[in-house]
């Protein structure tokens, strides 16, 4: 099967990163400007948001895009699509990372 035929519809990008010590406000800063920058009026992408982990002890964060389909993923980030994305300047405030994609369903009952 295709990506096309098995992820048609939207696409959710989920890149988790954990903070470096002491780096978590400049991470959360980066991420609010630079990482919104990345996807924010590219051709197929719906929308963006962030989250933080509620867990006191724990810096991990999520950048969340939304795609048109996979081909979008695609054309944005190339053949590496199915890696983590850095912009200039992240390395320094990121322990590691990671990148998922999800496809999006509000019905399950077709099971695809």
């Amino acid at each position: 099967m295709s990506d096309e035929q098995a992820f048609s519809g939207s696409i959710l990008r989920v890149f988790e990163a954990r903070a470096k010590s002491g780096c978590a406000g400049a991470l959360a800063k980066k991420f609010a400007t630079t990482s919104a920058d990345v996807v924010r009026n590219q051709p197929g992408n719906q929308g963006h948001f962030f989250g933080k982990s509620v867990s006191a002890e724990d810096d991990v964060f999520l950048f969340v895009s939304v795609w048109r389909d996979l081909n979008a993923v695609k054309a944005r980030f190339g053949d590496d699509w199915e890696s983590s994305f850095l912009p200039p300047g992240y390395s320094e405030f990121i322990e590691e990372c990671s990148v998922k994609h999800f496809a999006l369903r509000t019905d399950w009952r077709s099971g695809e």
